[in-house]
């Protein structure tokens, strides 16, 4: 990770925008914190735009690009 760059919070936010360039979708996202997260789960989110988190509940939505 760049060390310049300030990570993310996880589980900070309860909704995300995400785009292609994001996928394979996984929460926590890259450039979270891992320490305060739950364990790493991918999510399925191609086929219908928008997945939820099982462990935390965040809601991620796939942008039209």
């Amino acid at each position: 990770m760049n060390q310049n760059i300030k990570p993310i919070r996880a589980n900070a936010s309860r909704k995300y925008e995400i785009t292609r360039a994001d996928l394979p979708l996984h929460c926590p996202m890259s450039g979270m914190t891992l320490w305060d997260s739950h364990p790493r789960v991918f999510l399925p989110i191609e086929d219908t735009g928008v997945a939820v988190c099982p462990y935390c509940g965040a809601e991620y939505k796939l942008k039209d690009e």
